[in-house]
């Protein structure tokens, strides 16, 4: 069977973010010892391998929310209790560098699910939705929302937590 293939359409920003900040922090986050990827800075606080472990929950729960989003007319998606979910699957103890390569791989294949969504399901304002609980930068109910936004708050809230691990400098190679 032979598929119809898309014409080529721009990538939006937020993806060749993405994935250049991906491409850049990988080796830098490889680079932090075994020791200092499992210190907590203070109680209560996330170690950076807690971190890299939430945020491949973060890219598994968003993948899933920007998928079906293409085609249903609200953004309404379930949450998720982070804290639960990083203590439950042990991100302190997995070992440094498969986390750090099962984020950098879902990261990849999201910022390709990202750039393959239709610039219409992207862009239509949605009334109905739920930013206001689940986004890093919520939207007010009132307000309405496009699936752009959330998928560069997505991107926003990734680098928030590299700079957590990584500190601010990490941007600057970026360009």
């Amino acid at each position: 069977m032979v598929r119809p293939t898309n014409p080529p359409m721009t990538e939006p920003a937020y993806v060749t973010r993405l994935r250049a900040v991906v491409g850049t922090t990988e080796p830098m986050l490889l680079a932090v010892s075994d020791a200092q990827t499992a210190q907590r800075p203070g109680p209560g606080k996330w170690s950076p391998r807690e971190i890299v472990g939430h945020l491949v929950d973060s890219a598994s729960n968003n993948h899933q929310r920007f998928v079906r989003a293409a085609s249903q007319e609200d953004l309404i998606f379930p949450g998720y209790e982070q804290d639960r979910w990083v203590d439950l699957q042990d991100y302190q103890h997995a070992p440094w560098p498969e986390l750090v390569a099962l984020w950098a791989s879902f990261n990849r294949h999201l910022a390709r699910v990202m750039a393959g969504i239709p610039e219409d399901a992207r862009a239509r304002p949605r009334r109905k939705h739920n930013l206001n609980e689940i986004a890093w930068r919520t939207v007010p109910a009132s307000e309405s929302a496009t699936l752009d936004y959330f998928m560069n708050d997505y991107v926003g809230h990734l680098e928030h937590h590299l700079s957590q691990i990584l500190g601010a400098s990490w941007q600057e190679r970026l360009g």
